[in-house]
């Protein structure tokens, strides 16, 4: 398969239209960044949002007067960078199955636009750029980002073959609500497994409701999913799984004594799921993509909480006598 010619340019359809790829990036780019999901920024603030979590409990547990800068910055370049590694592996290996569903068909392996040999070498350049962030951290935390290499490689693999491949990505998406702490603590502690045990139901439940964009091709193509699994229980079983987020998270908080303002945004987190059970509609396409982006709001609700609780007192200490 040829790469496409960089002198035409095709959309992909599952993309946002009018995206600042489309608009402004060099048109020979575009396939390439189409391949990193560059056009749909959601997928890497997903990744990003439990490194970030992790990083302001691990915050408040060491005393810290604010969330490590150094940290925040890092985990965003690794996240965006790994999220693209991510999506080019996922679609190298489904390529054909791409093709035979109308949604990602149009996407830069499945058309033409990009080259598996293309793919591979994009692939090594973008886990060089995360491998560049991992060495950046402690060898606890390295030793830690390196152990979840073989859940993100086996992933695209797992729809072949179990009906709950959301469970894996859950795995794989919240490894960084471990990285945060093993970076400041240099171990593992219950606040950040309670954290990540959270985050893990928290992306199974946004999965699955995700998934229901794609529920009649996968059925034709022989895709598993919890869509599929689930049918007209999906609205129950993303209550069961976000009711337990809010558990986790909660249990992660109180461990570490948190105060006031993590409380308020866990509480402004758990509102904002409960938003989403009620507003779904698994038939609707249109609505279950709106309510799986809105994640990203919900997690900086959460995460503004957390950071508030070290940055609040810090503030307070330099401004009152």
């Amino acid at each position: 398969m040829k790469v496409q010619d960089s002198t035409v340019d095709t959309t992909v359809a599952d993309a946002p239209r009018g995206n600042w790829v489309d608009q402004y990036a060099p048109v020979a780019m575009r396939p390439y960044l189409r391949l990193a999901r560059m056009d749909r920024p959601i997928g890497w603030w997903l990744l990003l949002l439990p490194c970030w979590w992790s990083t302001a409990l691990a915050a408040m547990a060491a005393d810290q007067r604010w969330p490590d800068p150094k940290l925040l910055i890092l985990f965003a370049i690794g996240s965006i960078a790994m999220r693209g590694a991510g999506c080019t592996w996922n679609d190298i290996l489904d390529r054909k199955i791409d093709r035979a569903v109308a949604r990602t068909r149009s996407r830069p392996i499945a058309s033409g636009a990009v080259s598996v040999p293309a793919a591979f070498a994009f692939l090594a350049f973008q886990c060089l750029i995360g491998l560049a962030v991992l060495v950046s951290l402690p060898r606890f935390a390295i030793m830690t980002g390196l152990a979840s290499m073989g859940v993100v490689a086996i992933y695209p693999l797992m729809k072949r073959i179990t009906s709950v491949p959301q469970m894996v990505l859950g795995i794989a998406f919240s490894w960084g609500a471990l990285m945060g702490w093993a970076s400041v603590f240099e171990t593992l502690n219950d606040p950040a497994l309670l954290l990540f045990a959270g985050s893990v139901a928290w992306v199974f439940a946004y999965d699955t409701i995700y998934a229901h964009q794609d529920k009649e091709d996968d059925a034709v193509v022989g895709v598993r999913s919890t869509a599929l699994l689930f049918g007209r229980k999906t609205q129950l079983a993303v209550a069961l799984c976000y009711t337990a987020v809010v558990v986790f998270f909660a249990g992660a908080i109180l461990s570490v004594s948190a105060g006031l303002f993590a409380i308020l945004g866990l509480a402004g987190f758990a509102l904002h799921l409960q938003w989403q059970v009620r507003s779904l509609d698994i038939d609707d396409p249109d609505r279950c993509l709106a309510i799986f982006k809105s994640n990203r709001n919900a997690g900086l609700i959460l995460f503004t909480g957390l950071a508030l609780d070290t940055l609040v007192p810090t503030l307070l200490h330099y401004l009152l006598p």
